[in-house]
C-alpha cells in the first residue's frame, strides 16, 4: 500500500478525507477479507482513536472517502449524508457515448438475488427513489468521460444509472457492463456541511487508469470551463 500521508486530501481535528485506491474494500466481506479496516491505525495521525468511515465506496471505486475521527463527529457527519448536507461528484469512463450532453436519471432501484449471478441492483419502480444528474465532459474513440452528481446514495446507484438509465455501462464494470479491464469510476469531489466549522471539502486527482483509457485531468478542466 502507498504511504497514506500521500493520500490525505483533507485533515482537521474532526474529519479525514483520503483518496481510496481502487481494489481496496472499505469493509471486509466474504470475498474481501482485507480492507481499509486493516489500515486504520496508519490513519490516526496523532490521535489515539481509530478513524472510521462515514460512508462507503465500492471496492473498485477510487477517490474521496470521508472518515470521522471520533464517535460524536461520526454521528453528525452521518446525519449530514441523511439530510442532504453532502455534495458528491463522480467521474466515469463509459463504454460508449450517451445520448445528449447532460440530464437527470430518475430511476428507483431494488436488490435482486439469484443463485447464478448472486445479488445486484436493478431498476425497480417499487424500489428506493434514486436520482443522479450527469454531464458529458469529453468523448473520443467510442468512449465518454461523464460527470455524475448523485442526490441520493443508493448501493451501486451510478453504475446502474449509467447502464440502465443512460444505456451505456461504465467501462470495466464486471456486474453491469462487459467487465474487461479496471472499473473506471472515481469519487472526484466531496463537500460536507458542518454546523460549527467550515465544510469538509476535498478533490481527488484522476487516477492513471483513466489516462490509459484516453482521458486526463485536462478533459475535466475543459468541462468545468464550459
Amino acid at each position: 500500500m502507498d504511504d497514506w500521508e500521500d493520500r490525505v486530501l483533507f485533515l482537521d481535528g474532526e474529519a479525514l478525507v483520503i483518496d481510496k485506491p481502487a481494489g481496496l474494500a472499505v469493509h471486509p466481506g466474504p470475498r474481501t477479507r482485507r480492507s481499509l479496516e486493516d489500515h486504520l491505525a496508519a490513519l490516526r495521525f496523532g490521535f489515539r482513536r481509530l478513524p472510521h468511515p462515514v460512508h462507503r465506496l465500492d471496492r473498485d471505486t477510487s477517490g474521496c472517502l470521508l472518515l470521522a475521527r471520533n464517535p460524536k463527529v461520526h454521528k453528525s457527519l452521518q446525519q449530514a449524508f441523511e439530510t442532504g448536507g453532502v455534495r458528491k461528484t463522480y467521474v466515469a469512463v463509459l463504454d460508449g457515448i450517451p445520448p445528449g450532453v447532460s440530464g437527470t436519471i430518475d430511476l428507483a432501484l431494488g436488490k435482486r438475488s439469484s443463485a447464478e449471478q448472486g445479488w445486484r441492483m436493478v431498476a425497480d419502480p417499487a424500489g428506493k427513489a434514486s436520482l443522479t444528474h450527469w454531464r458529458l465532459a469529453a468523448a473520443r474513440d467510442g468512449r465518454a468521460l461523464v460527470l455524475f452528481m448523485p442526490e441520493t446514495g443508493r448501493t451501486h446507484q451510478i453504475r446502474v444509472h449509467a447502464a440502465d438509465g443512460l444505456g451505456v455501462p461504465i467501462f470495466g464494470d464486471p456486474i453491469y457492463g462487459p467487465g474487461q479491464g479496471p472499473t473506471l469510476l472515481h469519487a472526484l469531489s466531496l463537500r460536507v456541511e458542518r454546523e460549527r466549522k467550515p465544510p469538509v471539502e476535498a478533490t481527488a486527482p484522476l487516477p492513471e487508469s483513466f489516462a490509459a483509457a484516453g482521458f486526463t485531468a485536462a478533459d475535466l478542466d475543459a468541462a468545468h470551463a464550459l
